[in-house]
């Protein structure tokens, strides 16, 4: 098959959780494990550090891929889901996995996708695994999908945990309750592993704290460590004890200052595991995130006059953190490019939203898509006006025709709409 045949073979006889939902959903490791074997569990020939959240934990992969890297370290980085290409979720020093060896993976293990029919996840996550241990890196960051405890990537033993925080997200699959949601995340902690996380949250901590002990990890709370304050976009402030020094930050965001306490951390316990990377490495990596990993969607600008930015922020806690990140920005009016998927809780996420902005609802090209008009009917029933438009750049072009330059346009409400945007 040729790269388009192959990529197209698995969306076509895979089910994929981003475009599909809960039905793609395996709430278990035994195929993961399955493909595992069947490559000769390339999974432990690396080193690696796992990275769950309910917010937060791509642009914490990604800080510590960029650390890692500028620290010397040939680092592995899986992620997920995409925004263009296939290819974004499996990098080397920020380079994407080829083509060629994507084609070459899936022929190698057609007939195991055949007998074992797994999801579209647990094949990328074995395909990521089979790519690190072919090329040898020296150690991977890899993020879950969704949840931890049954994720696929929870299959490998690493050196380090990190969890970003606990929000509301994917209720239907990981609990109806934030001790539920927790306690699922939790399960990337494995025995005798340290274990970070970002935030103490009181309501979830307990959780944390006796899965730690019953595993015997010893767990850090990367906010009684550093405080870190936002000084500008891009300009951070970081305080530890005594000591205290400005950090620069390619990524722009208000929300970045709660991932930045958990990446130091993290960066601690591997140069006492044995890790040579030096304050100057740290300073170089958080600088040039986006040149060194290809990060994107993250409070990113797209335009000038008006200034338009996408955000891939798509659950409540995502879209509170987005409003509050306005507050810093001077416009005239708000124009907000919104498109969200079934599963989310629309109605709580459109009660937050401002209600004098302009909305053009849209939505993105995949079955899992809520369609434009029934967001317009709950959005008018939460007291939100705009039109539909169902083309995700077409709306974006109506917006600019619409706005003025003092204006500012904003598009987002699901990573799949942001992924959409034309030039990203």
């Amino acid at each position: 098959m040729s790269y388009a045949e192959t990529i197209t073979y698995l969306y076509n006889n895979l089910p994929m959780f981003q475009r599909v939902g809960s039905i793609a959903y395996k709430p278990n490791l035994i195929n993961t494990l399955k493909l595992c074997e069947a490559l000769g569990n390339p999974h432990h020939k690396f080193k690696s550090i796992h990275v769950a959240g309910t917010n937060g934990k791509g642009s914490v992969s990604h800080m510590l891929a960029a650390i890692l890297q500028t620290a010397g370290s040939k680092t592995g980085l899986y992620t997920s889901p995409h925004l263009k290409e296939f290819t974004e979720r499996i990098r080397i020093n920020g380079r994407e996995i080829e083509q060629d060896f994507v084609v070459d993976f899936v022929e190698r293990i057609k007939p195991e996708i055949e007998k074992i029919k797994p999801s579209f996840f647990e094949i990328t996550v074995a395909m990521a695994f089979d790519y690190f241990a072919r090329q040898k890196v020296d150690i991977a960051v890899i993020e879950t999908g969704m949840g931890g405890r049954l994720d696929s990537t929870n299959v490998i033993s690493p050196i380090l945990s990190l969890i970003t925080n606990i929000s509301w997200d994917h209720k239907e699959l990981l609990g109806d309750t934030l001790q539920k949601i927790a306690g699922e995340k939790a399960g990337i902690i494995k025995p005798h592993i340290p274990v970070i996380i970002s935030e103490r949250q009181e309501d979830v901590q307990n959780v944390f704290e006796r899965k730690a002990l019953e595993c015997k990890s010893e767990l850090i709370y990367a906010s009684d460590r550093y405080r870190v304050n936002r000084v500008k976009p891009g300009q951070f402030e970081v305080s530890q004890d005594k000591d205290q020094h400005l950090i620069e930050l390619d990524l722009l965001g208000i929300y970045q200052t709660k991932n930045i306490k958990g990446v130091l951390t993290a960066v601690d316990e591997l140069v006492k595991q044995g890790m040579n990377i030096s304050s100057e490495h740290v300073i170089e990596g958080l600088k040039n995130v986006i040149t060194l990993t290809g990060l994107k969607g993250r409070w990113q600008q797209i335009n000038g006059s008006p200034l338009t930015i996408c955000d891939t922020g798509h659950n409540e806690a995502g879209i509170a953190e987005i409003i509050n990140q306005l507050k810093e920005i001077k416009f005239n009016k708000l124009h907000w490019v919104l498109g969200v998927v079934k599963d989310k809780d629309v109605t709580t996420i459109l009660n937050i939203l401002p209600k004098e902005a302009q909305y053009y609802f849209c939505q993105a090209s995949l079955p899992r898509a809520l369609p434009a008009i029934e967001l317009l009917d709950k959005a008018e029933s939460a007291g939100l006006k705009g039109i539909v438009i169902e083309d995700v750049n077409q709306a974006i072009r109506e917006a600019r025709d619409n706005a003025t330059p003092d204006d500012l346009i904003l598009v987002g409400g699901s990573t799949f709409v942001v992924a959409e945007i034309e030039n990203l």
